[in-house]
């Protein structure tokens, strides 16, 4: 299906051949793959139920009321309490549940009491609960998700930005990129951190949660292009000089042929390589500005939450704080190795050489 030229071939052999970044790599790929099926894993809703011969699937369907089994309620049925009803009844009624039978969201206080609770193996909180007796797993397993999806589409709209202005600057050169030079020198004398906080103050509470995540993401976006945008400019301005774009020109070729026909193909090792060390900056912000409690909008499962949860109940609760920081080193670690792999394969030293 895809056909790519004997240099790419080589680099991504090489990149086979770093055992530690293909691994890591393909480590990150199951975990992707198992996050985005995590509700069939780590849910309160039952996969599929059987009752009274009828066959009901609530996990990506709207939920069933309690009326419908049975219960005297009208509010989504608890589908442990029906596992368990079905269990005492020995009827042909069943029902299947995720291995982690809990949601990211809901308070399972034993006893109606709202507290940390150590990993236990017969409630099925492997990892505990957090202080309000949410599963730690839970909250970890999306709270990874919503990292991954995030920092991906800070990368994309970092990649988009940086790419754009970066190529146009250091194609056209002259009075556009001086004054282009000038505004990125403003715009990064701008704090972040402050911004951010500004941001987040005048924003009303009831604006809902999608809502509030995207203008962080693009608050996070518009103070992170610049640093894209000077590597692409660099490298335009090098690959501009080539004989090859000379010989281009002299063929009639537009500009925008010769930036996306010639250019771009010619710098795509420098935007690869630097792809994995943008998607941990992203990680690593969102996790420190959850942590400051200026990240994603509480009850947003994250790990930044869960590690300022686990710092405040140190000494009473440390599997929060051991949780959180394993999971979120593990996941660092993985994609920093998978960028060590990719910028030494896609390194334009090792296969060509310019004259």
């Amino acid at each position: 299906m895809f056909k790519f030229n004997p240099q790419t071939l080589k680099k991504l052999h090489r990149f086979r051949e770093i055992k530690r970044g293909y691994y890591s790599f393909l480590i990150l790929a199951g975990m992707l793959l198992v996050l985005a099926f995590g509700e069939l894993l780590v849910n309160s809703r039952a996969i599929v139920v059987k009752y009274e011969g009828q066959w009901y699937f609530p996990t990506y369907t709207a939920f069933y009321p309690g009326t419908d089994f049975g219960f005297d309620y009208s509010y989504e049925v608890n589908y442990r309490d029906l596992r368990d009803r079905f269990a005492e009844e020995g009827s042909d009624n069943w029902l299947i549940m995720p291995p982690v039978p809990y949601n990211a969201f809901e308070n399972n206080g034993h006893g109606g009491v709202f507290r940390p609770t150590p990993p236990s193996a017969e409630n099925q909180h492997y990892l505990g609960t957090d202080t309000t007796s949410r599963d730690i797993l839970a909250r970890l397993f999306y709270g990874t998700r919503i990292a991954l999806v995030f920092s991906l589409a800070f990368t994309a709209w970092v990649y988009l930005i940086g790419i754009s202005v970066g190529c146009a600057m250091g194609y056209f050169g002259g009075v556009f990129d001086l004054l282009f030079q000038r505004i990125i020198e403003i715009w990064s004398n701008i704090p972040f951190l402050y911004m951010v906080i500004i941001v987040f103050s005048v924003i009303p509470s009831t604006l809902s949660i999608p809502a509030r995540i995207g203008i962080l993401l693009a608050v996070m976006v518009l103070f992170s292009w610049t640093g894209m945008t000077y590597n692409m400019r660099t490298e335009t301005y090098k690959e501009k000089a080539r004989d090859y774009v000379a010989a281009a020109r002299i063929l009639g070729a537009s500009d925008t042929r010769i930036v996306f026909r010639h250019i771009l193909p010619n710098v795509l090792a420098t935007l690869v390589t630097f792809m994995p060390f943008v998607v941990v900056s992203a990680i690593g912000a969102i996790t420190a500005l959850d942590f400051l409690g200026f990240g994603l909008p509480p009850p947003t499962p994250s790990l930044g939450e869960l590690l300022k949860q686990g710092t405040a109940n140190l000494r009473t609760a440390p599997w929060i704080v051991s949780a959180a920081f394993v999971t979120l080193v593990f996941l660092l670690t993985l994609i920093t190795f998978i960028g060590e792999a990719v910028r030494e394969s896609f390194d334009p030293k090792k296969f060509t050489v310019y004259r």
